[in-house]
């Protein structure tokens, strides 16, 4: 048995799709009011055909939920995260980031269980240069040491290896996925980059990029770290390409024209400020500077460790573009919601 946190979302439900073809019985902790997505795609009216999860509900945050739901369990895979990007403060972001994994280190020492998988970000590692990518030993650094959310991720990293170095019995595996797209993404979280350009005429985004990688991939060596690999951080990460790169794969997936313009630097940095000033007059919004600063650079990464030791695939970007909009289409027309069909490609259903 597998205790999964975090199965509500992108990551966490395709960690659980995977588990459950394996074979592999899962315990999902819930947090009350939260429901785990369908696991069949939408309009299979035998559903996918997978066997059901456990699931068990509670606070992720109390030390004896959590005891109790990894009772009888081999390992334990963290896929919970807060990742919303309009919090200010890296307070927002402690409980979870950071107090989750110190709970979680005290569960396998009173549990015995001996292998846990934590999901950090591709963000608390430096972001290298084409022609020299960073590993996993480039340091936390510009522009991401700013960001509340990097720093509560980074808080949770130094927590666990810090455990993993004093518990050598135990296997504490770190993966740190790049920015992932994929099928089963409800909020939507990553596919509000998607929607954001869809088969809009003229797009314009700044000069920056991300490592993109199709949500599977992350699954796949989430999966394989149950049994491979050892201690450690282990880049999860694909295709680095700026955003006006991005765009323009989406655009020839999809199959429509759009023209692509680069957001000069002199109007992002003062959209960041602004954004800085609404924040403190209590104004929720991602607009600020530590945001708009990690748009303006792009992210090269070298994933070879987790491709060898974790056998990471590489997808090709371009399907899980198509996963997500098949997905998101199927889903509106399963709901009936005429609204939502709109604007989802015609040939991706």
């Amino acid at each position: 048995m597998i205790l999964l946190l975090g199965a509500t979302g992108l990551l966490g439900h395709n960690v659980l799709r995977l588990l459950l073809e394996r074979g592999e019985a899962v315990r999902a902790l819930v947090r009350p009011g939260s429901t785990l997505l369908p696991l069949g795609l939408p309009g299979e009216p035998a559903g996918s055909g997978l066997p059901e999860p456990e699931v068990v509900r509670g606070s992720l945050l109390d030390y004896d939920t959590l005891l109790a739901a990894a009772a009888g369990c081999g390992a334990v895979v963290n896929c919970a995260g807060t990742t919303d990007m309009r919090l200010p403060r890296v307070e927002d972001f402690l409980p979870v980031n950071r107090d989750l994994p110190a709970l979680l280190c005290r569960v396998l020492d009173a549990s015995g269980i001996r292998t846990l998988v934590h999901v950090s970000t591709a963000n608390t590692v430096a972001p290298g240069t084409r022609e020299r990518p960073s590993d996993e030993s480039a340091p936390f650094a510009a522009p991401f040491d700013r960001s509340p959310y990097a720093l509560s991720k980074k808080a949770g990293e130094d927590l666990l290896l810090a455990y993993a170095a004093e518990h050598p019995e135990r296997r504490v595996v770190i993966v740190n996925p790049g920015f992932m797209l994929g099928a089963f993404d409800a909020k939507p979280s990553s596919g509000t980059l998607l929607l954001a350009g869809w088969r809009k005429p003229l797009m314009a985004a700044p000069r920056g990029g991300k490592s993109f990688l199709p949500v599977r991939d992350a699954a796949t060596a989430i999966g394989n770290a149950l049994q491979r690999g050892g201690s450690g951080r282990y880049l999860l990460t694909g295709e680095s390409l700026t955003l006006l790169e991005f765009y323009a794969l989406q655009a020839r997936t999809c199959g429509y024209r759009q023209k692509l313009v680069a957001l000069p630097d002199a109007l992002v940095r003062p959209a960041g400020r602004l954004g800085d000033w609404l924040q403190r007059l209590g104004v929720r919004t991602m607009l600020c500077t530590h945001n708009t600063d990690q748009l303006l650079v792009e992210e090269w990464y070298d994933c070879s460790r987790a491709e060898r030791e974790l056998g990471l695939p590489h997808t090709p970007l371009a399907t899980a573009i198509r996963d997500y909009f098949a997905w998101r289409s199927r889903a509106a027309a399963g709901s009936g919601c005429g609204r939502c069909r709109r604007g989802i490609p015609r040939d991706s259903g």
